[in-house]
């Protein structure tokens, strides 16, 4: 097994130019591969993962309310 079909097993599409219906196809593709419970665990993964780099550049606070007199 080559390198570009291990990592389209990891879900990571290598491509020399852009594509994006290569892209989309393979997208979906991939996520039709894998189990319900898989797609959760993966976007249970990616929310923390942007809550983690939100909290890091300090998007993360509660809004404030501001009182005009």
């Amino acid at each position: 097994m080559n390198r570009k079909q291990r990592l389209e097993q990891k879900g990571i599409l290598v491509l020399r130019d852009s594509d994006e219906e290569k892209e989309i196809e393979f997208e979906l593709r991939y996520l039709s591969s894998l189990s319900l419970e898989q797609r959760f665990s993966l976007m249970q993964k990616k929310t923390l993962e942007l809550k983690s780099n939100l909290e890091k550049n300090g998007h993360r606070r509660t809004s404030q309310i501001i009182k005009r007199k």
